[in-house]
């Protein structure tokens, strides 16, 4: 038997088929090869067609099928993983109004912030346990505005991964997960977010049906049949976004237990058992996928939008053609790079620093001392200590860190970065070699509830590594404090 797993992402459409008893990946593969089209109309917009998305989930199933060989029939569950915050709205057909907005436009940052003073701080912090931002709720209310003619017309909102569901099953759903990502959950009373509804002027009715993840959430119809191979009567038992899925197939369930990526950005996503924030406009919070009225676990999520950006421009730019090589550049430094510090937030505005837009420093290189290794090492440090500057934040903000488990991608691949961030946190780091396909098609078979079963398959499957906390911390620390002190002059004149 088989579990397909489905990563809805803005640049590509992921499928993994995995086998439904061991958990091993089969296969993996994305469509298109090439990167998605992200359409910008306009400055700071950016918008897909869900069509586009439904397209590749179509052609990447098919292959799927085709390059293994695999019996359709036995296939026994499909999960979803999704871009998160983007708005699909559609009529009573089904048919999608408009492009999708997606997670990377702000045009509705303004209104996100209105509500944060109208509907006031400490209650946003209480019942949404996030401001409203730039979140789905924000951007439906954006169309209402803008848009009217097409909002008169729209019978559901959904977010991305609902409406891959819906073409799957023909039944337009949605999770308290997916609502309280697009920040349309209230956890107070623990039900939809009528309040800031109401504030926005959007009828409640809008919200389609809400099910609960690892059950039935609807089958495959005949079209969805014809469309991808997938035989009629295959449930759909899960969907969730793709940072809550990210911890998932990192075995990331319990209070206290961090999920961490490097990648172009990066997030630090750590599950607690308290509903209750003091930096709800630094840190976003989300239902987590075990989530049930008597396990209250939320996702506190922070993000560094510029993470392996900048080791990538510092690739590009200082004539070095590999990240190992650079790995091996910047061994040759002692900690701290000789006193060369870089401040790595150029890209855009970060929440973690109340969306201050700070760009990208080097300090303190001497043109007679340093060369390009002490540029490597003190990239590398200078996205590790804005790791650990964010898990401050979080620790702060009722967070525990009793480990951290991350994807084995380039940058926690990178000693010298793994083992800063180990020391300072003073936590083990374990590295799995997985994805979020493969953790959603996983998860389709999470039916029974059996999470520490789950977590032992992904052990087993899938773990490359751990990179424990330095004995001697001192100069690492010297190193953090020293950087520190420039991110703070920094803040502190913009």
């Amino acid at each position: 038997m088989y579990y397909i797993g489905l990563d809805i992402g803005s640049s590509s459409v992921k499928v993994a088929l995995v086998n439904a008893t061991t958990g091993e990946n089969i296969l993996s593969l994305n469509e298109p090869t090439s990167e998605m089209e992200i359409l910008a109309l306009q400055n700071d917009w950016a918008e897909q067609d869900p069509n586009l998305w439904w397209t590749y989930v179509c052609k990447a199933i098919k292959r799927v099928l085709t390059e293994t060989g695999a019996d359709a029939s036995k296939i026994s569950g499909i999960g979803i993983s999704y871009q998160m915050h983007g708005l699909v709205i559609v009529d009573k057909e089904g048919n999608p109004l408009r492009n999708s907005i997606i997670w990377c436009d702000s045009r509705a940052v303004g209104i996100g912030e209105d509500a944060h003073k109208g509907l006031g701080e400490d209650f946003c912090a209480e019942h949404l346990l996030n401001s409203p931002g730039n979140f789905t709720a924000s951007k439906l209310k954006w169309v209402k505005d803008n848009e009217p003619d097409i909002y008169k017309q729209v019978y559901k909102y959904m977010l991305p991964g609902d409406y891959i569901a819906y073409k799957l099953t023909g039944e337009i759903t949605t999770t308290k997960n997916g609502l309280s990502e697009g920040i349309l959950w209230d956890y107070k009373n623990d039900t939809l977010a009528e309040s800031l509804l109401e504030y926005y002027g959007i009828d409640k009715d809008l919200t389609p049906t809400i099910v609960n993840n690892f059950t039935n959430q609807g089958v495959t119809n005949e079209k969805a049949f014809e469309k991808t191979g997938i035989p009629a009567g295959v449930p759909v038992t899960y969907r969730a976004g793709d940072q809550p899925n990210n911890a998932l197939s990192l075995n990331i369930f319990n209070h206290g237990e961090v999920a961490a990526t490097g990648g172009t950005s990066g997030v630090v996503y750590a599950v607690t058992n308290k509903l209750k924030s003091k930096e709800s406009s630094r840190i976003n919070h989300f239902i987590h996928v075990n989530y049930t009225p008597e396990n209250t676990t939320v996702g506190k999520l922070l993000c560094i939008n510029s993470c392996g950006i900048m080791y990538r421009w510092l690739k590009d730019n200082i004539g070095i053609d590999s990240y190992e090589a650079m790995n091996n550049k910047a061994a040759e430094v002692s900690i701290g790079s000789d006193g060369v510090a870089i401040i790595p937030f150029g890209n855009g505005a970060e929440r973690m620093l109340n969306s201050k837009n700070i760009g990208a420093h080097f300090l303190n290189f001497n043109l007679n001392l340093h060369n390009n290794a002490h540029l490597c090492r003190a990239a590398l440090e200078g996205i590790a200590f804005a790791f650990v500057y964010g898990m401050e934040i979080l620790k702060n903000d009722n967070a525990e860190i009793n480990v951290i488990r991350a994807g084995n991608d380039n940058l926690f691949r990178a000693e010298i970065f793994s083992n800063t961030v180990a020391t300072l946190i003073g936590h083990e780091i374990e590295i799995y070699n997985t994805t979020g396909a493969v953790g959603a098609a996983r998860a389709a078979g999470l039916t029974d509830g059996d999470f520490k079963k789950f977590g032992e398959s992904i052990t087993k499957n899938d773990h490359v590594m751990t990179f424990m906390p330095l004995k001697n911390k001192r100069p690492y620390q010297e190193a953090y404090s020293n950087w520190k002190k420039e991110l703070e002059i920094i803040l502190n004149n913009k």
